[in-house]
């Protein structure tokens, strides 16, 4: 797939999301053979002020690459104007997050809101593919509401402003994430445009992803909440691999606290990655007792004994003595 002049070696993209695909997560989600990566959703306006935690979420090390970079925002010139002044940096995509349905984002006018004013999202591409020589996507939703589906309207003026790609999650902005996303809304804007159109919505499985691919005929995939957790989702897609056996779910974990205990200190690092471990361990025995006890880990060391011991507990659940 290409994107502009930007080659992706797969169909599998890693979907931006906020408070999960930071730098630590990204590298495990890169070594599993994700074609593209995305940082977290970055406000332009918090560039534009200098903001410290915005810094940040724009690392990224060159064995990410290619690498998206997401900025969300509603003023067409400050859009430029940042991604101008951010050009240099060493991402290769520059993404338009115009699919949060978070209230704080939504009712600021940004994100999903701009499902509701065409026109201006088209400004915002146009303004930001005219600063930079990178290419500018952008990620949509089916539509804001049930009253306005317009996913098909917002692909073709993307491409008209001048988006190297799209990407469509099957669900309006009023279902944040519930329900069943409407595959059929990605067939209809891949029918529609001629730019790559990258599909997004259920997709959790080797099975759903070749669903996906064949019922929409989109040019690559994009999956967000069935890798948390689950990195090795993406390897499952494309290489067939097996899901994995408990011991290698907790040695992913320990690396994963590693790192990001690396990036941000222990004790931020540690309450970090207690969201994240309970995403790894769904569906293993025990493992909501579990999630209890992480919450009041708050060192490397009680993790790794604590895991050690889980490890222990539920092989024995899973195989008791005969």
């Amino acid at each position: 797939m290409r994107i502009g002049n930007v080659t992706i070696d797969n169909y599998v993209v890693a979907a931006p999301m906020a408070g999960v695909t930071d730098l630590p997560f990204r590298l495990l989600l890169k070594e599993q053979g994700a074609g593209l990566v995305c940082s977290e959703m970055v406000s332009a306006k918090a560039i534009y002020y200098n903001n410290k935690n915005t810094e940040a979420l724009m690392l990224m090390e060159e064995r990410e690459r290619p690498f998206s970079l997401q900025l969300f925002g509603s003023e067409p010139q400050l859009m430029a104007d940042m991604a101008k002044k951010i050009e240099d940096r060493p991402f290769d995509i520059l993404d338009i997050n115009m699919g949060c349905p978070v209230p704080k984002v939504v009712n600021n006018g940004e994100g999903s809101a701009l499902m509701k004013r065409p026109l201006l999202a088209g400004q915002i591409i146009e303004a930001m593919a005219k600063a930079t020589v990178k290419p500018v996507t952008v990620k949509i939703r089916k539509g804001f509401d049930d009253s306005c589906i317009n996913a098909v309207e917002m692909a073709h003026i993307a491409q008209e402003s001048g988006a190297a790609a799209i990407a469509v999650h099957g669900r309006t902005r009023e279902q944040y994430y519930h329900g069943k996303a409407d595959w059929d809304i990605i067939r209809q804007v891949k029918e529609a445009v001629s730019i790559p159109v990258i599909g997004n919505g259920d997709i959790n499985s080797p099975e759903s992803a070749r669903a996906i691919m064949e019922q929409t005929g989109c040019d690559g995939i994009m999956i967000g909440r069935g890798l948390q957790g689950n990195p090795w989702l993406i390897s499952r897609i494309l290489e067939g691999r097996d899901k994995p056996e408990l011991p290698e779910v907790v040695a992913m974990i320990l690396r994963h606290a590693r790192m990001q205990i690396e990036i941000s200190g222990e004790y931020l690092g540690i309450r970090q990655m207690r969201k994240h471990v309970a995403w790894y361990t769904v569906g293993y025995p025990g493992s909501s007792k579990l999630r209890g006890m992480v919450n009041l880990v708050e060192s490397y060391s009680a993790l790794e004994d604590l895991l050690k011991a889980y490890e222990e507990r539920a092989l024995v659940l899973t195989h008791p003595s005969s």
